[in-house]
């Protein structure tokens, strides 16, 4: 095979061009070398041509040849080609590396500083007439190359040559010899000449001072890092159990994100307005006994934790909330500060943003996991391209190990589930076992939703719960139960039905545990909206909803951890020391990821009435990170059939904006729209809706004056006004579908990309196939004309005897 031409540059120096830029150049001279170089290299490829077609003429080979051949059938014109080509030139050898970025600064340093061409003279414009062409494939040529790349590279800022080093495709070794030969020597600094002691004293402290900062900046980064939970187990977790089963925890990490904007918003205009300027209690403080934490009651009453602590005045001084349900009257000249408008804005605001919020990420991660359109040589780019060549530490080392292998095996096992596809019989028996679960699972659904209603009305009728703290808990334990069983049941019965996916196995056991909690949940705003309010008549039935919604939260966490005491380390120990089996329990991700999801419910539902439950729930999910962390490396076992998780995180976000977040804003608008507040408590204790605030407030700006007057026109147009809700409603839902069709339009392009690529492929074989031909046939017109000439140049005698023959 024909070795590419190689071409280097051998440029004179003089001793005065040491430590000075190149000149730009001379656009004449350019064009006047450039046409040199190409007759020079027209020559020797006329004349390697030439060489070429003698050796042709030796070679003997089929007469017609339409199709591609192997390089090693191919004629010596063809494979010189194919040399030639930049595909197989850039990135063969290093010189050609080097050559190639050594243009890239030049380029670079050229466009970030070029002066004019009239600020210099004739003679400083140096000319390419003096650069040679020589064939020289030795290291000598690659040591020129790294010699002017390494002049290139310190004339470039040090950001622009680190970013350039980094794009290298060279060797680690390789990079840190250029770094170390571009670096500029200690003691020549850029300045000028004749310059002191004085400013290379300067420039040492300077770039000490900002080596100092730099080092600090990292420091600090790594601290930061080091403070998340999910820094380093993320990177474990996904390497032992997989992408499935790392899809929880990264949902339970986007969890953490949403509560914390929804508690900064409610604790800079809620809470802290109303910590600044705190109303006086109507009675003495109770004293704390440790149930409280259980029961969110007792000392806990009379705080920010709940909707009755907060005032219904405009908070400008300390006033104390009249018994009578009329306003304290504000002192002339004070800041103004409407508490029960900032209430409801606050909620109103936060709701929006966490919605806005959600729908970005749930938009996002549907892009990240469905924009690729196949999944044709992902694994020769997971064996080949996987490794990240930068990790340096044993332990970091054997998590990359871990996490390939774990990737292969999803994606082998989702290669044979595609491969083996199950008889039409096999269908129909499956459907029919899943129809008859489906109807049993949809009937402990119902019988759970059922029972919670008969014990929530056998609650209000009890008159030995009222004023017990302790009876408090019974109904929270007993839909705790309820959530707990039902899930095991289900997963019982679906045992009898065989899944030929695992993937599917997930979803199917997602959707019945979602309609469980749903159905529970419903019959839960019922008791709390439809009966609470009316037996609670002349009492804070704010604060029950939201102690109520505490309670929720509070035993759900226990029951967490009951379930995973006993539902994974006790069975462990007894398959390990008893049954004498090295099996241990899998990772339910269906039925946790749920928790996780009722869980976040329960704090939407209750925000409105404990503005604080947000806090609760992040303390909630802090624990329950490190809790089922611990459980899962200690006392789990990776899922026996590896399954690729590549949409789980968009269906966990959907689950979670549609059901979950709709479901809770349905709720608080009613209770805002229709249910009738206490007047006894909270900020909306003089209203009959706690709508009507706005109202209120936008009387007050009407009789202000004609300078807010813009203020009630925007509210009466676009606050009550519902064609403004349909509208904003129907902007998002545009915006939802325009992502998707994005989404699928990224899709049709990158397959339309590859077929293109394909495409050129075949293109450059026809090109080369039919250039093989065109040699061919010049080869058999110069053996005729040879043949041709030879018999004109026979003696006549002979064709005489020929014809007389």
């Amino acid at each position: 095979m024909a070795q590419p031409l190689a071409f280097i540059l051998d440029v004179p120096e003089t001793p005065g061009d040491q430590g000075r830029d190149l000149s730009p150049y001379d656009e004449s001279e350019v064009h006047d070398s450039f046409q040199q170089l190409i007759q020079e290299q027209s020559q020797c490829t006329a004349q390697e041509g030439l060489e070429l077609q003698q050796r042709e003429r030796e070679v003997t080979g089929s007469s017609q040849q339409t199709l591609w051949r192997p390089e090693g059938t191919q004629s010596t014109a063809t494979l010189r080609i194919l040399a030639s080509m930049p595909s197989r030139t850039i990135g063969r050898s290093r010189g050609a590396i080097i050559s190639q970025y050594y243009n890239r600064t030049v380029q670079l340093r050229r466009r970030s500083s070029r002066p004019l061409l009239g600020n210099f003279v004739h003679s400083a414009r140096p000319s390419l007439r003096l650069y040679d062409l020589e064939l020289d494939p030795t290291a000598r040529e690659e040591e020129e190359k790294q010699s002017l790349l390494v002049k290139e590279l310190q004339s470039l800022a040090v950001a622009q040559r680190d970013h350039m080093l980094r794009g290298m495709p060279l060797s680690l070794a390789e990079k840190r010899s250029l770094r170390e030969k571009s670096r500029t020597p200690r003691g020549k600094w850029r300045g000028q000449p004749g310059s002191g002691g004085v400013c290379s004293c300067c420039g040492r402290l300077r770039y000490a001072c900002v080596l100092a900062l730099h080092s600090l900046g990292l420091v600090l980064l790594s601290a930061l890092q080091a403070l998340m939970p999910w820094r380093y187990a993320l990177k474990r977790i996904g390497g032992q159990f997989g992408s499935s089963v790392l899809s929880y925890f990264l949902f339970l990490k986007t969890l953490l994100a949403f509560n914390a904007l929804l508690l900064l918003l409610l604790v800079a205009f809620i809470m802290g307005p109303q910590v600044a300027f705190p109303p006086a209690l109507p009675g003495p403080a109770p004293v704390c006994t440790g149930l409280e934490l259980l029961t969110g009651a007792g000392c806990f009453t009379h705080t920010v934790m709940y909707y009755g602590h907060y005032s219904n005045a405009t908070l400008n001084q300390p006033c104390g909330s009249p018994l009578d349900g009329s306003q304290c009257t504000p002192r002339v000249g004070g800041l103004p500060y409407n508490m029960p408008l900032a209430y409801l804005s606050t909620v109103g605001v936060s709701f929006f943003i966490t919605c806005i919020t959600l729908v970005y990420s749930m938009a996002h991660s549907f892009g990240e996991s469905y924009r690729v359109g196949s999944t044709s040589g992902i694994h020769a780019i997971t064996v080949f391209c996987s490794w990240d060549y930068k990790v340096t530490q044993k332990r970091a080392s054997r998590l990359q190990q871990d996490n390939i292998r774990t990737r292969l095996k999803e994606l082998l096992a989702e290669w044979q589930l595609r491969h083996s596809p199950r008889s039409v019989c096999g269908r129909l028996r499956q459907a029919a076992v899943l129809g008859l679960v489906w109807l049993l699972c949809l009937g402990t659904a119902l019988g759970c939703a059922v029972a919670v209603h008969v014990f929530s009305e056998f609650m209000i009728q009890s008159p030995e719960a009222v004023g017990q703290e302790a009876a408090l808990l019974v109904l929270p334990l007993v839909v705790g139960l309820l959530n707990l069983g039902a899930p095991y049941l289900c997963r019982v019965l679906a045992a009898l039905e065989p899944h030929d996916s695992p993937v599917l196995e997930v979803y199917v056991a997602i959707c019945r545990n979602l309609i469980l909690k749903l159905a529970i949940l419903g019959t839960l705003c019922y008791h709390w909206l439809g009966r609470r309010v009316g037996v609670l008549q002349g009492q804070c039935w704010e604060d029950f909803v939201g102690q109520e919604l505490y309670r929720f939260l509070v035993m759900d966490f226990v029951l967490m951890l009951l379930d995973t005491l006993f539902g994974e380390l006790v069975w462990r120990i007894i398959s390990e020391k008893k049954l004498k089996r090295r099996r241990k329990p899998e990772f339910d991700i269906a039925r946790n990821v749920l928790e996780l999801i009722y869980g976040q419910t329960l704090t939407w539902l209750g925000v409105l009435f404990s503005p604080l439950l947000p806090a609760v729930q992040i303390i909630k999910l802090l624990l329950v990170f490190y809790v089922k962390k611990t459980s899962l490396l200690a006392n789990c076992q990776a899922p026996r059939r590896p399954w690729l998780a590549s949409h789980m995180s968009t269906v966990f976000l959907t689950l979670l904006c549609f059901p979950a977040f709709l479901g809770a804003a349905v709720f608080l608008c009613y209770a805002v729209w229709q249910v009738k507040p206490s007047s006894t408590c909270g900020p909306f204790r003089t209203l009959d809706t706690m709508y009507e605030a706005g109202r209120v407030w936008v009387r007050h700006l009407e009789a202000a004056g004609p300078r807010v007057s813009w203020l009630p026109w925007v509210h009466r147009y676009l606050g009550e006004n519902t064609f403004f809700v349909f509208l904003v409603s129907a902007l998002l839902l545009a915006v939802i579908y325009l992502n998707i069709q994005v989404v699928r339009g990224q899709r049709k392009v990158i397959c339309l990309l590859k077929e293109q690529i394909s495409n050129e492929g075949e293109d450059k074989i026809f090109l080369i196939n039919k250039l093989h031909s065109i040699y061919e046939r010049k080869e058999r017109e110069e053996r005729s004309r040879v043949g041709t000439t030879e018999e004109a140049a026979a003696p006549p005698a002979l064709l005489t005897d020929e014809q007389d023959a």
